[in-house]
């Protein structure tokens, strides 16, 4: 009977645990939405306005293109190799190499993995700086002042953010020619066939699908970051953990949404 017992209690609490997580999530949620109408009243002056816009611009889009180009060269390297090392039968053409590697680059890894490698490196700088407004004060400074603090810190991200289909396309491009570049030094495939597969079947499609994911996901970048830094409480400490969290929550839904995008757009 007392095991009966305890048995019951420890159902209930698992029970109320999911409950409270449910909750949790859906106040989340409502909190993300008011928070985006507050981004678009009051709008902050626009001389102060365009100088937060530029100084956004550059450490979100310029300061991320350094490690873009980077990455995108060496992975476009890689897929072409690899696609080239998994055709063994002599029936298959030589321009498949050129081809994948386009697709796979045009398709998934410049507009979907690339945002979600900057959820790292751009959604953890904005919530981070947020959340350290938020610690020393400054953000209730500017309630003070009477300034609508949501469209004076999260504004700017977002229209820099706009910008982002600019660093994916360099990411296209330097992928595509990192496979180019891996592929013909490495005797894979000759120039010729790499350049015929990447304008085999190619439809404009496919780009506009990419920079409708890009921009999706670009708004996602700026606001599911600069929601954890601004709703933060704590100390230094939780700075930090609102940048993880961040991090992981916009990784998720940049997924989902990219799994619901190309049902949509390609299913």
């Amino acid at each position: 009977m007392l095991v009966l017992n305890i048995t019951n209690l420890f159902y209930y609490y698992c029970l109320n645990i999911k409950k409270n997580k449910s909750l949790n999530l859906l106040q989340h949620i409502g909190k993300y939405i008011l928070m985006l109408r507050l981004v678009f009243i009051k709008p902050t002056k626009s001389k102060v306005m365009k100088k937060l816009i530029f100084k956004d611009i550059n450490d979100l889009i310029i300061g991320s293109l350094g490690i873009v180009a980077f990455l995108s060269f060496f992975v476009g390297g890689v897929v072409s190799i690899q696609t080239a090392l998994n055709i063994e039968s002599p029936l298959i053409p030589k321009n498949l190499v050129g081809f994948a590697t386009r697709q796979s680059i045009i398709l998934e890894f410049a507009p979907t993995f690339m945002c979600i490698i900057l959820a790292g490196k751009v959604g953890s700088y904005i919530a981070s700086g947020i959340g350290t407004m938020r610690v020393t004060e400054q953000i209730d400074a500017l309630e003070v002042m009477g300034i609508n603090s949501v469209n004076y810190l999260i504004f700017p991200k977002i229209i820099a953010m706009l910008l982002l289909p600019i660093v994916i396309v360099i990411s296209m491009f330097l992928g595509i020619f990192g496979g180019y570049a891996a592929t013909i030094y490495a005797g894979f495939s000759s120039s010729s066939d790499f350049i015929e597969g990447i304008q085999m079947d190619f439809k404009t499609f496919h780009v506009v699908y990419a920079f409708i994911k890009t921009l999706i996901f670009a708004f996602i970048l700026a606001t599911i970051p600069s929601y954890h830094g601004y709703y933060m409480k704590g100390g230094a400490l939780e700075v930090g953990k609102a940048a993880t969290i961040s991090f992981v929550w916009t990784s998720v839904v940049i997924i989902v949404l990219n799994y619901i995008i190309t049902q949509l757009l390609l299913g």
